[in-house]
């Protein structure tokens, strides 16, 4: 069975405060009713013709089948492991989940207030703390939201966890802590964010690291009273890491390097000028970065537990392709990704083939807004290098009447020929899927001479594809480098396919683990931060 955050109804009725701390309570290890009168009164509690709350309803026949059917152990009542649950709650934004989600006042009541001669409340105060477990647990693994509730783009399958095998694994674990530790993700960005949560919340307990002032750019060489600003602050988020010099107000060569750094992680071009972008990155508070981080370990508990040990790793947010195999990155490279108002959709695929000297068939939104315009006017306009099909059958340009057709009666399609104007370019990566995205070379190279490329229809344009191509010969059988310059020198259409398809991940990560394990930040170039914040902290999302 699916869990799905059982605490909404609940939070209705509780009003959440933490004045009083987790280890204050009496209950824990207090002596609770006999084992046996515990039990019966769990069996009667869930035998019952009525509802109960709804955290307990929604696994009513899980904690039935445990505790009643499978005799499980009692897990929690006199046990000493109420209070540790508690206090793992209490510091959920270590885990980059919301402390008010969760019934913690509720949890510290039921411990309180056990009674040796009330094995009823006692009973009821088991059944909650597994229910909440199951639930915190469900948090750390699936996450706290589904993705397409989010945004309509966010394609990841639903993850579930199986509710009676968490019941019935618990007593494995002598402490609670220890077996939410298995549910989380062990994906090496995962952690890494977990951990450089811990480091920017440290950061944000002491103050921040400050601002900048604006003003006139600040180059190396220059005097200045921000540059010791910038020193200061660039000491704080771990740029920066010399002695002062003898004057700070000076920009040397030391800063200049720290300051490379800074812009490096935050994808802007790092060459040392310190100007309004850079002052702009470098004046977001911690607090922000802090819920930056929390937003992206959300979004790696979307994604497969197994990503491949072999696999491509796409960040939309980041404009770039990673090659990675167990977990090590091989190559890396630049890439464009899909405009705003053409959004580049997460999901996972796998790759199937190579295509050389691909055709390019125009999406329909393309046709008829970008190119049908031209044809009215010139019905000859792109003769040159698309052919034009009708049902499927080659048509000729001239005998067709434009003026005729319009988006919701257009039956053609267009496609460009193989060519050094062929959108596609040289060679195109196909890993089939319904949202017709792929990876592919393009002739307009000087879109990646920019720091943020978002300049497509939705595919994933790449840098250096015929290197990849190179790269890719162990895993096309019977292919060499030799064979690839020869289908591309032939001009045909060629198609290569891999021996094993290899899993490519479109992701949208606006903070990750980068070089040397600093943690790098990307603008949220389609706001879907935004989103995702206003779906974990209860505002609208449209």
């Amino acid at each position: 069975m699916t869990l799905r955050r059982a605490t909404t109804a609940l939070a209705l009725i509780v009003t959440l405060a933490f004045a009083m701390p987790a280890f204050a309570g009496k209950g824990d290890r207090s002596a609770g009713p006999s084992y046996g009168d515990m039990t019966s009164s769990i069996a009667l509690m869930l035998a019952a013709p009525e509802r109960l709350e709804l955290p307990l309803e929604r696994i009513r026949q899980q904690l039935k089948t445990h505790y009643v059917d499978n005799g499980g152990t009692v897990y929690w009542v006199g046990t000493g492991r109420m209070t540790p649950f508690i206090q793992r709650l209490l510091d959920a934004e270590d885990d980059g989940l919301n402390p008010d989600d969760y019934p913690i006042d509720t949890l510290i009541d039921l411990r309180d207030g056990l009674d040796a001669n009330d094995p009823m409340s006692a009973a009821r105060a088991e059944l909650y703390f597994s229910a909440f477990f199951v639930a915190y647990a469900s948090d750390l693994k699936t996450g706290r939201v589904i993705p397409q509730k989010v945004d309509p783009r966010l394609f990841r399958n639903r993850k579930t966890v199986d509710v009676l095998a968490v019941l019935t694994d618990m007593n494995k674990y002598r402490g609670p802590t220890q077996y939410l530790n298995v549910f989380e993700p062990k994906n090496p960005q995962y952690q890494a964010l977990k951990k450089l949560l811990r480091d920017y919340r440290d950061l944000e307990a002491k103050g921040g690291w400050g601002t900048i002032e604006p003003g006139e750019n600040l180059k190396p060489g220059m005097t200045e009273p921000r540059v010791a600003e910038v020193r200061k602050l660039l000491g704080a988020t771990g740029d920066y890491e010399w002695q002062t010099p003898g004057d700070p107000d000076f920009y040397d060569e030391q800063l200049a390097i720290g300051v490379k750094r800074f812009q490096a992680r935050h994808g802007l071009e790092a060459k040392g000028l310190i100007g309004k972008q850079t002052i702009i990155a470098m004046n977001v508070p911690v607090e922000e970065r802090v819920r930056q981080i929390m937003l992206n370990m959300e979004r790696w508990r979307w994604m497969p537990e197994n990503l491949g040990d072999y696999h491509f790793l796409v960040n939309i947010a980041s404009f770039e392709l990673q090659r990675i195999q167990a977990n090590t990155i091989i190559d890396r490279m630049n890439t464009v990704v899909g405009a705003p108002a053409t959004q580049t959709p997460e999901f996972s695929d796998e790759l199937e083939y190579v295509e050389f000297n691909p055709t390019w068939t125009v999406p329909y939104s393309i046709a008829t807004k970008e190119m049908l315009p031209r044809l009215r006017r010139n019905p000859f306009a792109y003769a040159g290098d698309f052919e034009v099909f009708v049902a499927g059958k080659l048509a000729s340009w001239g005998s067709i009447d434009w003026s005729a057709y319009g988006p919701g009666k257009f039956p053609f399609t267009f496609r460009q020929k193989p060519g050094p104007k062929n959108a596609l370019g040289k060679v195109k990566f196909m890993m089939p899927n319904k949202h017709n995205i792929y990876l592919h070379d393009t002739p307009a190279k000087d879109k990646f001479l920019q720091t943020a490329r978002a300049f497509s229809h939705g595919c994933i344009r790449l840098s250096r594809p015929v290197e990849l191509a190179y790269g890719l010969v162990p895993d096309l059988g019977g292919w060499s480098k030799a064979r690839m310059d020869s289908a591309w020198a032939s001009g045909k259409t060629t198609r290569a396919s891999f021996t094993d398809h290899i899993p490519v991940h479109l992701i949208y990560g606006t903070a990750f683990r980068g070089d040397a394990g600093m943690i790098e930040f990307r603008p949220d170039v389609y706001g879907r931060d935004r989103k995702l914040y206003n779906a974990l902290f209860g505002r609208p999302t449209s």
